[in-house]
């Protein structure tokens, strides 16, 4: 019987492999559609109102998605697993916090992979920040000349399929509100992968409303699940380019900000605070089919 098998790369930490057999599962970093594969967001998820994060009155250069991403982590010894820590760059220029960020991948049975990092809060101060993850999944037996490429799932923390519903909608990274909540589209509880599926951009799930989602291939049948009963958003994404073949599950804790938003990091929706010494884990799995 197959296992599933893993790679990281140690710039970003980030999952660059996910197989079982000869199958591989995540999407290989095309630039021509996104050069990513899963990368680490912290420590903010998504974007920050202007590019600027406030600390105290200080204000701060932020891309979408936080640093992690784009940072060497070192490989550290451990019993199990893989594991990379990233400490917080010399000089601090974007973020002005003593931290160390751990990243550890491991297999857990033959059709898992459990993705746990740890932020730990090495100033003497307190020290706000979100995490988040954003793995992308290759569509089984692409054709881009096929009407629907798969189907996406929603699952709440007790296993029971849901159809969300969403509060925001997207522009230029940016939550804005609906003037009324509308359902995740979707039919019969799925969400069909289509060329326009995304043209708006990602869905977002608040609230904490999902715990996992699953993928499905054109044929209805099961590809893979992501679960993050912590999480309290998920995105759903993929570039609105013809032809692309993969889709991006993101269990989240934290968001990108409000429109109108112009406060500093602690007052942020979804924020998560430490003390100086306190460690915060988060953790998602990956199963595959």
């Amino acid at each position: 019987m197959n296992s599933i098998t893993f790679s990281i790369n140690p710039h970003g930490a980030e999952l660059s492999s996910l197989r079982m057999g000869e199958r591989e599962y995540l999407w290989q970093g095309d630039p021509a559609f996104w050069g990513r594969r899963a990368p680490i967001l912290f420590p903010i998820v998504g974007k920050v109102a202007h590019d600027t994060l406030r600390v105290s009155g200080q204000e701060y250069a932020m891309k979408q998605h936080g640093f992690a991403r784009d940072a060497d982590f070192e490989l550290c010894p451990g019993d199990e697993g893989a594991h990379y820590v990233l400490h917080a760059p010399e000089g601090r220029p974007n973020y002005p916090f003593s931290f160390d960020l751990t990243a550890t991948y491991r297999a857990d049975g033959d059709d898992i992979l459990t993705c746990q990092w740890t932020v730990i809060n090495r100033d003497n101060r307190p020290m706000d920040f979100q995490i988040g993850a954003h793995p992308a999944f290759l569509l089984p037996d692409f054709d881009p000349a096929d009407e629907v490429h798969g189907y996406i799932q929603c699952l709440d923390r007790e296993g029971k399929a849901i159809t969300p519903t969403l509060d925001h909608y997207l522009i230029d990274g940016l939550r804005h509100p609906f003037e009324t909540p509308e359902s995740l589209p979707s039919q019969e509880g799925l969400l069909p992968i289509t060329d326009r599926t995304f043209a708006h951009d990602a869905f977002i799930i608040e609230g904490g409303q999902v715990a996992t989602t699953i993928l499905f291939d054109k044929q209805g049948r099961k590809v893979l699940s992501v679960s993050c009963p912590q999480a309290e958003a998920f995105g759903l994404w993929a570039p609105a380019k013809p032809g692309c073949p993969f889709v991006c599950l993101e269990p989240w804790c934290g968001i990108a900000d409000s429109d109108s938003f112009s406060g500093d990091i602690a007052d942020r929706d979804c924020n998560h605070h430490l003390l100086p010494g306190e460690t915060f884990d988060f953790c998602y799995q990956i199963q595959v089919f």
